[in-house]
């Protein structure tokens, strides 16, 4: 298990962990009912807080922010020597956590997607994993929240017995959210976005040798080029570009932000 701590990659504090440490980390959160906002993090989900100071002091309190992807783990090795040898990829955390929640019998609640998503989702989790406990399943309204609203999706998912959350509402959606409803929610919330869409079938994932080289980005630029060119002709080149001056010495990065001047509530 390694976990060595969070580090400064371009201003955002990301976890230099492993799969066993964040699994870990989660299991002991949920089984002390301990509120945790936990977050997997590739080079769009960092460049979200690198552009917005507002986004840069949510992401610095979070509990946990692992890297998803293999350009952040790689800033992780050539900066700090981490010697992590793999990302902690959401889908695949995802996975790992619902073996360990069925193993260790934990609730769990899924809020996000479409209802014919998380429909796939529920049959392809519980056929991999006979005896999961899923407490609750609640699609986004693909819209802000009222305050009403919020206070009843709260009640909802602590009545359901839940003892974590996991989040698809895409970035930086979802980072939003689980930093607002920490501190209302006594669970462990993880912003895992593509992985309800990936585990339930809809989209398919790149081969292991693509994420392997951290070319995940050009499969899916592929597969969805209208809806993720911006992301990846601007954000990818600008993270590289920041990342080298970093390690080069040339440039500091901050980890200041700006708090928040008003909640979001999306859902």
């Amino acid at each position: 298990m390694l976990n060595a701590g969070k580090k400064n990659v371009v201003g955002i504090l990301m976890d230099a962990v492993d799969y066993e440490a964040a699994v870990d980390f989660v299991v002991r959160a949920a089984h002390e009912r301990r509120g945790a906002a936990i977050s997997a993090l590739a080079v769009h989900g960092v460049m979200t807080g690198v552009l917005d100071r507002e986004h840069k002091f949510r992401l610095n309190r979070f509990d946990l922010l692992t890297p998803d992807g293999q350009p952040v783990r790689w800033a992780l090795n050539l900066m700090y020597k981490a010697g992590l040898r793999d990302r902690v990829y959401g889908p695949n955390l995802t996975l790992k956590l619902c073996a360990r929640a069925a193993l260790e019998s934990l609730p769990i609640y899924f809020y996000g997607g479409t209802p014919q998503m998380l429909a796939a989702l529920r049959k392809s989790l519980e056929y991999r994993f006979p005896g999961i406990q899923i407490a609750g399943m609640e699609p986004s309204r693909f819209r802000c929240l009222t305050l009403a609203e919020k206070s009843d999706l709260v009640r909802r998912i602590r009545n359901s017995g839940a003892s974590m959350l996991f989040v698809g509402l895409g970035c930086p959606r979802q980072e939003v959210f689980a930093y607002e409803f920490r501190d209302l929610l006594h669970m462990p919330i993880l912003a895992v976005g593509a992985a309800f869409p990936f585990i339930a079938g809809h989209v398919p994932q790149a081969p292991h040798w693509m994420q392997n080289l951290g070319l995940e980005w050009a499969f899916r630029l592929a597969a969805e080029p209208r809806r993720l060119w911006r992301r990846y002709v601007y954000l990818n080149p600008a993270y590289a570009f920041l990342a080298a001056a970093q390690a080069l010495g040339l440039r500091h990065f901050t980890t200041e932000g700006q708090s928040p001047s008003a909640e979001v509530l999306f859902g």
